[in-house]
């Protein structure tokens, strides 16, 4: 018996019930967070057009366009605009409602501009905001490694390879190498926001179109750099840019979870070189004593999760021909998790690492004789015996090494970013150099969006 087959009148044509479902996907839901680009975007197209010959849109219907979607933004704020399964993603829920609002005028305003340069505009605003937060959560994260460091930059703590100890080692370098990754994850961000500083919005459905538009206008009113230049590889890099961010997501996580992982192991009552704030930590339902590192657990599955969502973004956009392709709509939820993601662990790893505490009894304990085995290695070095001999001579007379001094060890690295020669000013300066840049760019971003709008951005 067959079924009968239901069919939805969208904006775009008649489309069957079921194809519709499947193909908007969980769009109506996750373009809620694109609401403010899309509004941005459209503004900027609608003041282009305005500035045409022939002035597709006048000067007064342009005006009474951007504050119409700046009461989108106002009503998307307070929870009341939604984006229905007819009006199928954010663009053409934006566009029923100037429709709705200005009749014809509202018609206009997706004169010369595809869906395709809609959705990749809006993500390259959404990615900015979002790189904005990142990495000015990552810069204060790096600085509370940092401050623990120099708090603790003299005292021992045995350096390990192979998790067997080592070398002589201490708190500061510790912290501070965890600092520094965070500076270069840092620099890498900066580098996608750079790239990500082009606009996309004019290229259409790839192909141009059969008018003057003025795309370095659209460009700056949005407070990018440029346009993307190509107007078919405005389109092309999609999913790749996106698979692009979300590497540079997966470079804060895999930071993030090296450093869970030590915090876990020397967080362990064997081992007892740190104690987690008691508020960071989570309890047991049945055994009253325990204090579980949740987040550094969940911060190592969910770098896993990160990098999983960037595989999937590239390998959707190593398949594609050129020119838009359905299959870029899946890059959208992978981006989006992946940038919440990274963000999240962020803000949870910053209490934790603030609050937590050293133990020095506890750190000096984990140097036993064998630790220092190189120390006296390099010693014999210096009287004047090959390296070789000295190496196999403390290796085949380890029992005779004696309880050394860690401080004492600790001092004599003196060199550039050892224990005792760590820069924590020059670290500093870098962190600060860094976050005021992207402060600095955040701010020219929303003078921009504030000056397109005639509102202050964000949009309260």
């Amino acid at each position: 018996m067959g079924m009968s087959r239901k069919t939805l009148k969208t904006t775009v044509g008649l489309i069957g019930s079921d194809v519709l479902d499947y193909t908007v996907g969980d769009d109506p839901t996750l373009d809620l967070a694109l609401i403010d680009a899309d509004c941005a975007g459209s503004a900027a197209h609608a003041v282009m057009l305005s500035r045409m010959p022939g002035h597709i849109l006048s000067s007064a219907e342009c005006r009474s366009v951007i504050r119409e979607l700046v009461a989108v933004m106002r009503s998307a704020r307070a929870g009341t605009f939604s984006i229905t399964l007819a009006d199928q993603d954010v663009h053409l829920a934006v566009e029923r409602t100037l429709t709705e609002k200005l009749g014809d005028t509202g018609k206009k305003v997706h004169t010369f501009r595809s869906r395709n340069d809609q959705v990749a505009v809006d993500l390259r605003l959404f990615i900015r905001e979002e790189l904005f937060g990142l990495m000015d959560e990552a810069a204060e994260l790096a600085g509370a490694f940092l401050a623990f460091a120099r708090r603790h930059a003299a005292i021992p703590m045995a350096g390990r390879t192979h998790l067997q100890p080592a070398m002589p080692s201490s708190v500061g370098l510790w912290a501070s190498a965890h600092a520094e990754s965070l500076l270069d994850d840092l620099r890498e961000l900066a580098s996608v926001l750079d790239l990500n500083d082009q606009c996309p919005l004019g290229s259409a459905a790839s192909y141009g179109v059969p008018a003057p538009i003025d795309r370095r206008l659209t460009a700056r009113l949005l407070g990018f750099k440029r346009p993307v230049h190509n107007v078919l590889y405005a389109n092309n890099v999609r999913g790749k840019h996106e698979a692009r961010v979300l590497a540079a997501c997966g470079q804060v996580m895999l930071t993030l979870a090296r450093a869970a992982e030590d915090l876990i192991l020397f967080t362990m009552p064997e081992f007892g070189y740190f104690q987690l704030p008691e508020d960071c930590t989570t309890g047991s339902s049945i055994m009253p004593q325990k204090r579980n590192p949740d987040v550094c657990e969940l911060v190592r599955s969910r770098a896993a999760r990160v990098w999983s969502r960037t595989v999937c973004a590239a390998e959707i956009a190593r398949g594609l021909p050129s020119g838009y392709n359905r299959d870029l709509q899946d890059t959208k939820g992978e981006l989006m998790d992946g940038l919440a993601v990274t963000r999240g662990s962020l803000r949870a790893f910053l209490p934790l690492v603030r609050g937590m505490k050293a133990d020095p009894a506890a750190l000096r304990k984990g140097f036993t004789p064998d630790v220092f085995a190189t120390d006296v290695a390099l010693e014999q070095v210096s009287a004047g015996v090959p390296f070789r001999d000295a190496y196999h001579y403390v290796k085949t007379h380890l029992d005779e090494l004696g309880h050394r001094d860690p401080a004492e060890a600790l001092r004599r690295k003196t060199h550039y970013g050892a224990p005792a020669g760590l820069d924590f000013a020059w670290l500093a300066r870098e962190l600060s150099a860094v976050r005021a840049a992207g402060k600095r760019r955040c701010r020219s971003a929303h003078a921009a969006l504030s000056r397109l709008l005639g509102t202050r951005y964000p949009v309260v």
